[in-house]
């Protein structure tokens, strides 16, 4: 049988801003038609973030989110997957606010606190979209993004009675340590979907190397208990999904990744750089997962089961 990839795409995030891509979606109908146009591409899970409307800024407020969701549910059957990580300067009750509403089938968690930095981002702009942006990247550098084992723990019991799983991000070997602490204290629970980030400052670097090295470390603490997958984070996007693609990985892309399709040349939209990979994975006689066959993968409850 032909091995099953599954597909992430991470359609904003919260750390590029609107000067630095036209492509990157901060308004409602823009978020929901490239999310809709990414899983048509081949993407079984949609990861979520949202924007205030008139800024583009990040935010967590749930009457934004209500904008967009219904729009994609109604538009796709991927896994909508909430997060929890926002942006580095957003306090943990707003991270948690939107997942707390809508009761998501997926979230992301993120595994440990960090200094998740992009000072160096918007260096060669002379000229911002909103006021807000060139100071929110300098202010990166000494952003200390929050996730102590107390807000870990607090996510997994709020969310307990949602049925919600988690998209563990982990963006160091340490972070993979703090999952299994909770693995051994009984609170995270198989099969376990883990992201294992590459190249982001702060984090592990994007090296090759460092793939097989996360992985190994993984497979030693949880066996064959996890689900793995793999983010690069700009010019390490492709590269790192190729080889975990190879590895036996999932993989994930997006606009909250990288900006770029290609060297020098920006994406037009999320869904280019699904259908990229999916190109990629082709090529090495893999399929890209279903959301049905994700749901099944990863023990999910169903899109019927969420409040959106």
């Amino acid at each position: 049988m032909t091995r099953k990839v599954i597909i992430t795409c991470a359609i904003t995030g919260g750390i590029h801003t609107p000067t630095l891509s036209d492509a990157l979606p901060y308004k409602p109908a823009d978020l929901a038609a490239q999310a809709i146009e990414a899983a048509e591409a081949g993407a079984a899970i949609l990861h979520i973030h949202a924007r205030d409307p008139e800024t583009g800024a990040p935010t967590g407020s749930p009457d934004v989110y209500r904008e967009f969701l219904p729009i994609i549910k109604q538009g796709t059957d991927a896994v909508i997957n909430l997060t929890t990580g926002g942006s580095p300067d957003m306090s943990p009750q707003d991270r948690l606010a939107a997942a707390l509403t809508f009761s998501p089938e997926m979230c992301s968690l993120n595994m440990g606190s960090m200094n998740f930095s992009f000072h160096d981002m918007g260096r060669k702009v002379t000229q911002w979209k909103f006021p807000w942006e060139d100071q929110y990247i300098l202010d990166s550098e000494k952003f200390i993004f929050r996730n102590t084992f107390a807000d870990i723990r607090n996510n997994y019991e709020l969310l307990a009675d949602h049925g919600t799983r988690f998209e563990h991000e982990c963006y160091d070997v340490g972070h993979l340590y703090n999952l299994a602490y909770f693995v051994d204290k009984g609170i995270a629970k198989p099969p376990f979907f883990v992201q294992t980030i590459f190249g982001i400052l702060g984090g592990i670097g994007g090296d090759l190397d460092n793939v097989m090295f996360m992985k190994r470390t993984a497979d030693r603490l949880f066996g064959n208990d996890y689900i793995w997958s793999v983010l690069g984070a700009g010019k390490f996007q492709m590269p790192v999904c190729t080889m975990a693609a190879q590895l036996g990985g999932n993989v994930r892309v997006g606009l909250e990744d990288s900006l770029f399709i290609e060297r020098g040349r920006l994406a037009a939209s999320n869904a280019e750089q699904v259908q990229k990979v999916r190109r990629i994975l082709g090529e090495m006689g893999l399929e890209p997962a279903t959301p049905q066959e994700t749901r099944a993968m990863l023990g999910l409850k169903g899109g019927d089961q969420v409040q959106f």
